[in-house]
């Protein structure tokens, strides 16, 4: 397969960082559960629809696609870390979930099946391509004539508490690492509504739309089980790795994540605020 994104598949697929998320699985599905809910109501999955799910991550994007549309419909699901398609094809099987088909791809390269897709839908994996427009075109080539895109993406880093507190408490302890360009492949790349619909234009996209989504994110074990999360996939867990911080430093992090999220619990119930960015277009043909 050519990769113009090898990259991003050494660390989603063979480094420790990109794989903690098969271990954190379950918290993290638990924690974006809202965010894939918009997507997939904004994407207007129906019976008989066929899906494109770019960077289907463990799958739980796919699963819930492929009970949308039902067994007339198909989910063509692709991602750049081969462990994460297995692991997503377990759960598929688990599921007894026939209607999905996965495939490891680089998604601004691969040669999808041209003209069959009603819908291309993402939660959170669209941020990672080293050329975007490219990468928004290939996936386009996709879609039959009408179909739409529908992605989501996080918003401004101070918009977002769940990746800035934690960073802000680990520079602090650490130290901070090189900057990178603000528009570089990652987390935080489609921070900017304007520029990211730019490039669904460029791409050739018609009726494009950006949207600052405001959201609630319920972490997961309360403010001390969130910013023990946050500590092991994010931000935090890149200082941390960047600077070879100890476990002396971890749980330094940890603790002040834990004081600062205190401020968005109530009782038993956390509630740490969030910006999404929504992002949709359709493909002319």
């Amino acid at each position: 397969m050519d990769l113009a994104n090898e990259e991003q598949a050494e660390y989603w697929g063979n480094s420790d960082s990109g794989t903690k998320w098969l271990t954190y699985e379950d918290q993290l599905d638990q924690n974006f559960a809202s965010v894939l809910e918009l997507v997939l109501n904004r994407a207007g999955l129906s019976e008989s629809t066929n899906v494109l799910d770019i960077g289907c991550g463990t799958g739980v994007s796919t699963l819930a696609a492929a009970e949308r549309v039902g067994p007339a419909g198909h989910v063509l699901a692709a991602d750049i870390s081969q462990p994460f398609l297995d692991r997503a094809q377990i759960r598929a099987s688990e599921k007894g979930l026939t209607n999905i088909q996965f495939q490891y791809a680089d998604a601004q390269t691969f040669t999808f099946p041209q003209g069959q897709m009603d819908a291309a839908i993402s939660r959170f994996g669209v941020m990672f391509f080293e050329d975007t427009v490219a990468a928004f075109a290939n996936i386009a080539r996709a879609l039959k004539p009408g179909g739409k895109m529908t992605f989501a993406a996080w918003g401004p880093l101070g918009d977002n508490p769940w990746f800035k507190v934690p960073h802000l408490a680990a520079v602090k302890r650490l130290g901070q690492p090189p900057r990178v360009d603000r528009y570089a492949p990652g987390p935080l790349a489609f921070h900017d509504l304007y520029h990211v619909t730019g490039m669904m234009t460029q791409a050739g996209l018609t009726d494009v739309s950006g949207e600052a989504v405001p959201m609630a994110l319920p972490g997961f074990g309360g403010a001390e089980g969130s910013a023990a999360l946050c500590t092991r996939v994010g931000p935090a867990a890149r200082v941390i790795a960047h600077f070879d911080g100890n476990a002396q430093d971890v749980e330094a992090i940890q603790n002040s994540v834990t004081e600062d999220f205190r401020r968005f619990q109530s009782g038993t119930d956390l509630r740490i605020p969030a910006v999404i960015n929504l992002f949709q277009a359709r493909w002319p043909g």
